[in-house]
C-alpha cells in the first residue's frame, strides 16, 4: 500500500496486508503526568521511554513557561530540572492546546502551595468535567477561585493538609492531579472513586521513586501518606496500550500478520479478549504478541469503560475493524458523551452504521469500503480512519492529520 502526508493531509492507497514487527513505544498519557511530576522537585529528573511526539512537545513548551529546563537527552529520554521556576501560571496559548497541560496545577499546587492555570484544550469528545479536579484541590484545603482567564488554587500558609476525597467521576487526570497535590501535603490523604488506568499506576510508582509513599493504585481506592521532601529520579514510561491496540488491528482487519513488541499484556487485557471473540487469532508472548487471522471476522458487542475495561480510546479504531465483520456488532460507549462523531465519516466509505443516541453504535457487516475524503477530529478518530483507509478500495485522504501526529 502507500502511505504518504501531503500539507495536513494523509493519503493512504489500501487493499494490502500488512505484515512485520512493530516496536510499541511509550505512553502518550503516562508521559504527559510523568512530565508534569517533575515540577514536585528542583533536582534533575530523567525520563525514559518517552515518544516523541506533538503532544510532549507542546508539555515541555508549557513546563518552560514555567521556568523548568526541558531537554531531549538522546531519542526517547528526557531531562527536566524545575529548579528555577518563575511562574505558577503556565502561558495560556500552549495550554489551550493540550488537556493533559492541566496535571501541572495539582504538582505546582503540592510544591508552592498555590497555582493557576488557564482551561485546557484537547479533543472534542464530550465533557471531562475541571470539576473533578478542583474538587480534589478543594479536599486538600485549598481556595479555588475561577474568572474568566483561569483557574486559581491556594492553600491556606501554602500548606495543604490531608483528607478524604471521593471523586464523582473515575477521572485520570483528575486522580493524577489528586496524587501530586497530596504527596507533599500533611498527613494522609485517601481518593475515593479514583481512576484505576495503568497511566495512573505509572505515576504512582514514580512519585514513590521519588520518595512519596501511595498505595493501592490500580484500584478504586488510592491512599497517599504526605512527606516532607521528594528527590530527583531516573523513570522509565510505560508502553503505550493504545498505540499496541491500534497496530494490531491494523493486522487484523487487512488480514496480514503483525507482532507488537516491547508491550505490557496485562494492560491489553480487556483489549486481545475481544480482538479473540471476533475470531482474530492473538499469540502472546511476555512482552509480545502477535495477530493474524485464518477466516472472517465475526460480530461482537463491545462497551467502551474505565479501566480494566475496554480503553475508550480504542473504540473508533475497533468499530473500524466491526465493519468488516459478519453481523450486527454493538459498541456502547460509556466513558464519554459524544465520541461517536467520527461515525459520519465512515459512512462516507459505505460503512452501514447507525447510531441511538450519542453513545451506541449499530454496525452491520461486512461492508467492503471505499477511499474517501475524511476529516479527522481527533487523534483517535484519524487513527481509524487510517485503518479505514488500510482496507478501502481506491485511494483515502485523512484531512488535519496533525490530530494524529499528536499521538
Amino acid at each position: 500500500m502507500t502511505l504518504h502526508a501531503k500539507g495536513q493531509t494523509l493519503v493512504i492507497q489500501g487493499g494490502k496486508p500488512l505484515r512485520g514487527v512493530v516496536d510499541i513505544g511509550g505512553s502518550k498519557n503516562a508521559a504527559l503526568g510523568a512530565m508534569a511530576a517533575c515540577l514536585l522537585v528542583a533536582d534533575d529528573c530523567t525520563l525514559e521511554n518517552v515518544p516523541h511526539i506533538d503532544d510532549v512537545d507542546q508539555m515541555a513548551l508549557v513546563l518552560r513557561s514555567l521556568g523548568a529546563a526541558v531537554e531531549w537527552a538522546g531519542n526517547n529520554t528526557l531531562r527536566i530540572n524545575a529548579s528555577n521556576i518563575t511562574s505558577t501560571r503556565p502561558d495560556r496559548d500552549l495550554v489551550g492546546t493540550l488537556r493533559g497541560s492541566f496535571l501541572v496545577m495539582g504538582a505546582l499546587l503540592g510544591r508552592f502551595g498555590e497555582a493557576a492555570c488557564p482551561p485546557p484544550g484537547g479533543d472534542v469528545i464530550g465533557q471531562r468535567p475541571i470539576e473533578v479536579h478542583l474538587e480534589g484541590f478543594r479536599a486538600l484545603g485549598a481556595e479555588v477561585e475561577i474568572d474568566a482567564d483561569a483557574f486559581h488554587a491556594r492553600a491556606k500558609n501554602k500548606k495543604l493538609k490531608g483528607s478524604v476525597f471521593f471523586a464523582d467521576y473515575p477521572s485520570v487526570l483528575g486522580t493524577q492531579n489528586a496524587m501530586m497535590a497530596a504527596v507533599l501535603a500533611e498527613g494522609q490523604t485517601t481518593i475515593v472513586n479514583a481512576a484505576a488506568e495503568p497511566e495512573v499506576q505509572n505515576l504512582a510508582e514514580m512519585l514513590n521513586a521519588m520518595g512519596a509513599r501511595i498505595t493501592g493504585a490500580g484500584t478504586g481506592t488510592i491512599t497517599v501518606e504526605g512527606v516532607k521532601s521528594l528527590k530527583g529520579v531516573r523513570y522509565a514510561i510505560i508502553p503505550d496500550r493504545l498505540e499496541a491496540g491500534t497496530f494490531a488491528i491494523a493486522a487484523a482487519i487487512t488480514g496480514g500478520e503483525v507482532e507488537m513488541t516491547g508491550v505490557n499484556l496485562v494492560h491489553l487485557t480487556s483489549f486481545i479478549y475481544k480482538l479473540r471473540q471476533t475470531g482474530v487469532i492473538v499469540e502472546t508472548n511476555s512482552s509480545s504478541f502477535r495477530v493474524h487471522r485464518n477466516g472472517g471476522l465475526q460480530a461482537i458487542t463491545v462497551q467502551a469503560l474505565p479501566y480494566p475495561g475496554f480503553a475508550t480510546d480504542l473504540q473508533a479504531p475497533f468499530a473500524v475493524l466491526l465493519t468488516q465483520a459478519n453481523g450486527v456488532s454493538y459498541v456502547h460507549e460509556r466513558v464519554f458523551d459524544n465520541r461517536l462523531l467520527y461515525i459520519s465519516e465512515l459512512r462516507k466509505m459505505g460503512a452501514e452504521i447507525v447510531t441511538t443516541g450519542t453513545t451506541v453504535a449499530i454496525i452491520s457487516g461486512p461492508t467492503p469500503l471505499t477511499g474517501a475524503s475524511l476529516r479527522a477530529m481527533d487523534v483517535r478518530a484519524g487513527a481509524a480512519f487510517i485503518l479505514a483507509g488500510l482496507v478501502a478500495r481506491g485511494r483515502t485522504e485523512v484531512i488535519d492529520v496533525y490530530h494524529v501526529d499528536r499521538g
